[in-house]
């Protein structure tokens, strides 16, 4: 068992079947340990180790080892990069228009679908000790989050909106310049000019 654990450690603690049986490593092997609890399937032939940290990067980790073409976004996004104070009990992740979703099993999730050209901007990858995940960068978060916000809550879009106007981070080229690509300049710009004055 010891040399199964070994090719988990080695991938961050996350293996596929595939490649767990071309070393050689037999389904019962596999049954076992789901059976013992030592790893816990994210979907139909993907693992990972039970004993890794859980915090919200962990499941953003899972959702992109699920999901590769999947980025982080919205709310689950405003979470990450600290500009509200509600945390959502799922993640919110975006794909492309036409993309067919890949059934995760954990942590739950709420797909939006965004057009290829909309999806393809503001991609960032935030690398950690357990693996990488994609997610959108603040400025792209705060647009989509007006984009979409009759079913977000306009709350959360104000409310990410003030706190990164009132941050260190602030840039107010870059935000234009995203929520004038994303047709979102004449929701925007009159709660930046009340935030600001």
């Amino acid at each position: 068992m010891k040399d199964i654990i070994d090719i988990f450690n080695k991938n961050y603690g996350y293996a596929y079947l595939k490649d767990l049986k071309q070393k050689g490593v037999h389904t019962d092997s596999i049954r076992k340990l789901l059976e013992e609890q030592v790893i816990e399937k994210i979907k139909p032939g993907l693992y990972k180790l039970t004993d890794i940290p859980v915090n919200s990067e962990q499941s953003m980790i899972d959702v992109n080892m699920a999901m590769p073409k999947a980025i982080i976004c919205l709310h689950s996004a405003l979470s990450y990069h600290e500009l509200t104070t509600t945390v959502p009990s799922i993640i919110m992740v975006a794909l492309p228009r036409g993309v067919k979703p890949v059934k995760v099993i954990y942590p739950p999730l709420k797909i939006f679908y965004f057009s290829n050209q909309n999806f393809a901007k503001g991609i960032i990858e935030e690398k950690t000790e357990y693996g990488s995940f994609r997610i959108y960068d603040i400025e792209k978060t705060i647009v989509d989050c007006f984009r979409f916000r009759k079913r977000l809550g306009e709350d959360i879009a104000l409310e990410g909106l003030k706190n990164y106007i009132s941050s260190s981070h602030f840039k107010m080229n870059k935000l234009l310049t995203y929520a004038k690509n994303g047709r979102m300049f004449n929701v925007i710009k009159p709660y930046i000019e009340a935030f600001i004055t």
